[in-house]
């Protein structure tokens, strides 16, 4: 696979945008959204040191979406291909989570499926992370591996393009003249780079280092009050779940149009109330701190049962949204804490 060098970004999006939509981490005070790419503002692109505050998984698995209609088939519309610029490694690892799920044998999702064979993924190096960035702790790293056609990194007289599959490469060798030889130096330069950005992660996440894998602390604490005494300041608000890039939890409910019925799919939180309700209006799970131990159940135990991977990608997107300040660090340090002290 290919390294090359660019200077600016702009020549690569514009080339990106003649050939289908981009979007890009546009930043709002402290924080990056996504927004469509307009090639004619003449604006340069101004690199996001960090992960947008909104999650990747709009672009595939909607808030909300027509899922079926009667009495005639839903057939999903065409998609056009599409490009996200700026991902973070924790936004290409939760895509490889949601794949497990909506591309899963027997249980495929043709609306998801029909978005991400479509998607063109322009991922980038974190250089200055958020404090409520833990992805260190759990198997993540503040540079992309793999997941990626395009990678982006900045080194000080420019970026540095790096190729990750296929369709990275077919651009790459279609729109060579924009691009140059990425010498030894700047390569040098991106390695140390990365290099710093990781001893920052570790020195700002030192005080939460656990003395074991997360699952095994989740999964031997699952009797501990911990999950009630930290709920006690949920105000159910379900930001957590919402900005959330792995949960993928929806529910399904009819809606009458003029010359059809629909069936309409929404995101759904293991945190509402309402959510483990049963026929007859029975709830497993009335109790806040319940619902908080399923959260964490669900990342850390089950889906790693079905799939063999964790379900957080530690990007802190919940420690930053939580109107209740449930702080997903403090939970787990917590519960580490307390089965040291049962050791003893």
């Amino acid at each position: 696979m290919q390294t090359v060098f660019i200077s600016q970004l702009k020549p690569l999006l514009d080339t990106v945008a003649s050939q289908m939509d981009v979007y890009i981490p546009c930043k709002i005070k402290s924080h990056f959204v996504f927004s469509k790419y307009n090639s004619n503002t003449g604006n340069e692109v101004e690199l996001n040191n960090i992960r947008a505050c909104t999650p990747v998984k709009e672009f595939l698995f909607p808030l909300r979406e027509l899922a079926a209609i009667f009495p005639e088939p839903l057939v999903p519309k065409e998609i056009k291909p599409f490009a996200i610029f700026g991902l973070k490694d924790c936004d290409l690892r939760s895509i490889e989570i949601l794949d497990k799920v909506f591309t899963e044998k027997d249980f495929e999702d043709p609306f998801y499926i029909n978005r991400r064979k479509n998607m063109f993924i322009i991922s980038s190096d974190c250089f200055d992370p958020g404090q409520s960035c833990i992805c260190n702790l759990l198997s993540g790293k503040p540079f992309a591996g793999k997941g990626y056609d395009l990678n982006i990194s900045k080194v000080n007289v420019g970026f540095i393009v790096e190729v990750g599959s296929e369709k990275g490469e077919n651009f790459i060798t279609k729109n060579s003249s924009i691009f140059t030889k990425a010498g030894e130096d700047i390569l040098a330069e991106r390695e140390n780079n990365r290099a710093e950005t990781q001893k920052q992660l570790e020195e700002q996440n030192d005080e939460y280092k656990l003395d074991a894998p997360v699952h095994e602390i989740v999964q031997q604490s699952y009797e501990s009050d911990v999950f009630d005494q930290e709920a006690s300041t949920c105000v159910e608000c379900q930001a957590c779940t919402r900005v959330c890039p792995t949960c993928h939890c929806f529910y399904l409910y009819d809606t009458k149009q003029k010359d059809y019925f629909g069936k309409m799919k929404m995101w759904d939180s293991c945190m509402r109330l309402s959510y483990a309700r049963v026929a007859g209006g029975e709830n497993p799970r009335k109790v806040l701190g319940d619902r908080l131990r399923h959260r964490f159940m669900h990342k850390f135990s089950y889906f790693l049962e079905r799939y063999g991977i964790d379900m957080c990608v530690g990007c802190g997107r919940c420690v930053d949204a939580e109107a209740g300040k449930v702080d997903i660090r403090r939970v787990i340090k917590k519960l580490n804490e307390e089965l040291n002290v049962k050791a003893k």
